[in-house]
C-alpha cells in the first residue's frame, strides 16, 4: 500500500478475471490521450493485440491499481532478473482521475516492488507533453533517445497508430549500480 498525498493506493497482480476491465480501461486512457491531441478517430490507439503482447511478454508482470476498492489504473512491466534492466510497457490512469497523484503513486510503488532494478526504460510519443513531464519531472527519467523516420524504434508494429516514425521519446532511469 502506498500513501501519496493522502491517496491510499494498492498495486495488486492482475488476475485473469480482471483482464477485460484492465484492457478496456487502458484502451480508454490511451484513446482519450491521443484524441486530446489529434481529435476523434475511429482507430483503436491501443489495440488488444498490443496489450496482450505486453501482458504475455517475457518477464511481464501486470498490476491493477486499487484505491477505495476501485480500479483506478494499472501498469505492465517487463522484469529481467538476470540483467536487472527492466521496462515499463504500459502505465495508465483511469480517464477523469488524472492529476490526483495516481500515476505517481503507481510508478513509485512499482519501483518499491522491484528494488533490484538497475535501469528502467520506457517510451512515449513526441506529442504527449503531459507524459513527457510525468516521466522526466515527476518520476526522474531522462530522455535518452528520439525515435523518428531516420532513427526508427526497434520492433514497432507496422500498424502502429499515430506513426511512430513521427517521433517517440525513449526514457531511461538509472536506479543503482548492482
Amino acid at each position: 500500500m502506498t500513501n501519496h498525498n493522502n491517496l491510499h493506493l494498492q498495486l495488486v497482480p492482475l488476475k485473469k478475471a480482471d483482464k477485460a476491465a484492465f484492457m478496456a480501461m487502458a484502451q480508454d486512457a490511451f484513446q482519450q490521450g491521443f484524441e486530446a491531441h489529434f481529435g476523434k478517430t475511429d482507430e483503436t490507439i491501443l489495440p488488444n493485440e498490443d496489450i496482450l503482447k505486453s501482458l504475455n511478454g517475457k518477464g511481464a508482470i501486470a498490476y491493477k491499481a486499487i484505491a477505495d476498492g476501485e480500479m483506478v489504473g494499472g501498469a505492465v512491466v517487463s522484469i529481467d532478473a538476470k540483467t536487472h534492466h527492466n521496462h515499463l510497457e504500459i502505465l495508465f490512469v483511469k480517464p477523469g482521475l488524472q492529476s490526483k497523484g495516481i500515476g505517481k503513486a503507481i510508478w513509485f510503488t512499482i519501483e518499491h516492488l522491484h528494488p533490484d532494478t538497475a535501469v528502467w526504460e520506457t517510451c512515449t510519443p513526441y506529442f504527449d507533453r503531459r507524459n513527457i513531464h510525468f516521466y522526466v519531472n515527476v518520476c526522474g527519467f531522462h530522455i535518452v533517445e528520439y525515435f523518428n523516420e531516420r532513427h526508427p524504434m526497434p520492433d514497432t508494429p507496422e500498424d502502429f497508430i499515430g506513426d511512430a516514425h513521427q517521433g517517440m521519446f525513449g526514457f531511461r532511469k538509472t536506479m543503482t549500480a548492482l
